[in-house]
């Protein structure tokens, strides 16, 4: 399980820097698409960075920002991905369309394993949000 906090601990710093720049991107040199596909791209990449923090600062409270954002993340994952193959036209391409597909669905695994990882009792006890040694 530690292995995984080190695996999120450098991607989601990275998928923060490529989703946010693809949304830059597309905001400025895409004419061709909705407006509202880059702003999820960037919305993504701000929730990326949010978590990306939490998951280095040992503390309660950054651990309940890191769960927060990493669940607003799986179910903006979940509703965007859904309705970009419902309805493909209506977002053009996001970090989260097809469930993120673009990035080898890491968009949608990776709030998934972030949560597994925050709710794992030695995870929890080391920012401090149980005791060691409570059951």
């Amino acid at each position: 399980m530690s292995a995984i906090g080190y695996v999120l601990g450098i991607s989601y710093p990275l998928l923060a820097l490529s989703t946010g720049a693809r949304g830059i991107y597309q905001l400025f040199f895409r004419e061709d698409l909705p407006k509202l596909a880059p702003a999820l791209s960037i919305f993504s990449s701000l929730l990326y960075l949010v978590a990306a923090v939490g998951f280095f600062k040992r503390s309660p409270r950054a651990w309940r920002v890191s769960v927060t954002a990493l669940s607003i993340e799986a179910i903006g994952v979940l509703m965007i991905g859904t309705l970009s193959i419902l309805a493909p036209d209506l977002l053009g391409h996001t970090a989260w369309s097809r469930f993120g597909m673009d990035y080898g669905f890491f968009p949608l695994l990776q709030p998934l394993l972030g949560l597994a990882w925050l709710l794992y009792r030695p995870t929890r006890a080391a920012f401090g949000v149980i005791q060691k040694n409570e059951t």
